[in-house]
């Protein structure tokens, strides 16, 4: 294949992938598929069969037991034995049979024979079973076979559970009218071979009003069922949670109608390794696709790669004295050449645009010290001149500038911090606080007061939070030593948790706290502050801000 007929490189490299890969995928895609479909309905078809085995094993084993119990009944009745000889030849026949545990027969006259191996089964017990699954549906025979009117179920009796078989309504002119038959479980679940492959993991035979009659897996407690009941019409396969609540594979199969089936839980590795198989499948033609890449390797190389390397030195080697552009040639496809020319008025935009940045840069650079040494000087002069005032003025006026200058100094020390390294920045609350309270203390208090800090936080507040914290701190402290000679204050604050701290004031001594002035709730708003605490005793007030850092 030429690939000069196409002009860009995308429709080159398409080219040579649709006349490759998309064939042998398509191909190798049917054929994976159609080999998982088969592996899925044989696995389905063994299942299915695994089902009906058992299925036909419980008819027979039920049957048995049936022609069982009529052949005893009949013998016994046409005998003609009392009751005694009756129950004493059956006990010994139950004896000799292994697994069948008590018996009753019911004549058409009414003489009663019963017999039991266990001695919980009392004549008493045997006909109230027999009453009981009298009244129950009969179950539906199989293969045109005529036994009479048939219940398969299962009874607990003396504290055992048993499986029971009731014949009614016999067929032909004999004397036996009812036949009771009870056995041991144990018989029937020895039907439920499992056999050597393990497919079928739990076996069951259900009923409808019998609940689970017998079982046999790997897990007795019956938690691998399904976690709904199912009663198929003849028989089903799906999928569902178990009640270990465990996604697994079922099949049912009726046994006998309305309610008698079998329900099996199968392992799910088959179906597992068909799908790695169908994976493996639809995954071969990357050996194929293996070639291919090192022919696409080749034909980029030559028609794309050369061409984009250059573009990568110029962009590499770039810089503000040597501006390289990206080589333009004849023999480039038409997108890539496209690409070098938008590369290349790229790069004379940027050189234009970051040197107007640069030079904005710088100038806002210098207008920011500028104003930080203007900001400092005139809240300098104003420091300066409040406290020149202050030699003038005694008592109430001289406290009155004591507390202006100290506010001013608060936004003096406010933009010290943030412009510290000439451009704004947050501040940090402890090293702000304690420059406020050795003002408080140089400023505000008398001799015989005391203003210290306690901070543990290393936290931050940018600038228009950290301002009116500090005229907070300032205001609280400077009512306190004005209303309260001798007094000693102390200035805490504490980290609350990684994004909230603490702010709160205590004395030594129990004050009278005054109102704050009406401009404390704006001030509270600004540092987006709450209070936790209001002034009383020797609190002066606590306050939670929240922060960022």
């Amino acid at each position: 294949m030429r690939l000069r007929r196409f002009s860009t490189v995308r429709t080159r490299l398409l080219a040579l992938l649709v006349a490759i890969a998309i064939p042998i995928a398509c191909a190798s895609a049917f054929a994976a598929y159609a080999t998982y479909r088969a592996a899925i309905v044989a696995i389905e078809a063994v299942q299915s069969r695994a089902v009906d085995d058992f299925a036909v094993r419980t008819r027979v084993w039920y049957r048995g037991m049936s022609r069982v119990l009529l052949a005893l009944g009949t013998v016994a009745s046409e005998a003609r034995l009392g009751a005694a000889g009756c129950a004493d030849a059956g006990i010994k026949a139950l004896k000799g049979s292994g697994g069948v545990r008590g018996f009753l027969l019911r004549n058409r006259d009414g003489q009663l024979c019963t017999g039991a191996l266990d001695p919980g089964l009392t004549a008493e017990l045997l006909d109230q079973v027999a009453r009981q699954l009298a009244g129950r549906a009969p179950v539906g025979m199989w293969n045109g076979a005529d036994l009479g009117r048939m219940r398969y179920d299962q009874v607990t009796a003396g504290g055992r559970r048993y499986l029971a078989v009731l014949a009614s309504d016999l067929p032909g002119e004999g004397l036996l009218q009812q036949g009771l038959l009870l056995s041991d479980p144990t018989l029937l679940e020895n039907v439920f071979d499992l056999g050597e492959d393990r497919q079928v993991l739990h076996i069951a035979l259900v009923g409808r009003e019998a609940g689970v009659v017998a079982s046999r897996g790997d897990d007795r407690d019956l938690s691998w069922l399904p976690r709904t009941d199912l009663i198929p019409e003849k028989h089903a396969r799906w999928e569902a949670p178990s009640r270990a609540d465990k996604d697994s594979v079922f099949a049912a199969r009726m046994v006998a109608d309305p309610d008698f089936y079998i329900v099996a839980s199968f392992d799910d590795r088959p179906a597992e390794a068909a799908r790695l198989q169908f994976i493996v499948l639809l995954l071969a033609p990357l050996l194929t696709l293996g070639l291919l890449c090192l022919v696409c390797m080749r034909a980029i190389e030559k028609h794309c790669l050369r061409w984009l390397r250059g573009i990568e030195v110029a962009a590499r080697s770039r810089t503000a004295n040597n501006r390289v552009r990206a080589t333009v040639a004849e023999g480039m496809p038409s997108d890539i050449r496209s690409v070098a020319e938008a590369f290349n008025g790229m790069v004379e935009e940027q050189e234009v645009r970051q040197r107007r940045l640069q030079t904005a840069l710088d100038d806002n650079r210098f207008l920011v010290r500028e104003l930080h040494h203007r900001v400092k000087n005139s809240l300098q002069v104003v420091q300066s001149y409040i406290g020149l005032s202050k030699r003038d003025h005694r008592d109430e006026a001289r406290l009155a500038l004591a507390d202006a200058e100290c506010r001013v100094h608060v936004l003096s020390a406010a933009y010290r911090f943030t412009l510290a390294d000439g451009e704004m920045q947050p501040v940090r609350v402890d090293l702000f606080l304690d420059d406020v309270v050795t003002m408080i203390s140089n400023l505000i208090r008398s001799r015989d007061q005391w203003v210290t800090s306690r901070i543990e936080t290393a936290a931050t507040l940018s600038v228009d939070r950290i301002i009116p914290l500090g005229f907070l701190v300032a205001d609280v402290a400077s009512r306190a030593l004005r209303g309260t000679p001798g007094v000693r204050i102390v200035v805490e604050v504490l980290d609350v948790d990684a994004s909230a701290i603490e702010v709160g004031l205590t004395v030594d001594r129990d004050i009278e706290h005054s109102a704050p002035p009406r401009l404390f709730a704006g001030l509270l708003t600004q540092i987006e502050a709450v209070q936790t605490q209001e002034p009383q005793g020797r609190s002066l007030g606590r306050w939670r801000i929240g922060h960022g850092s």
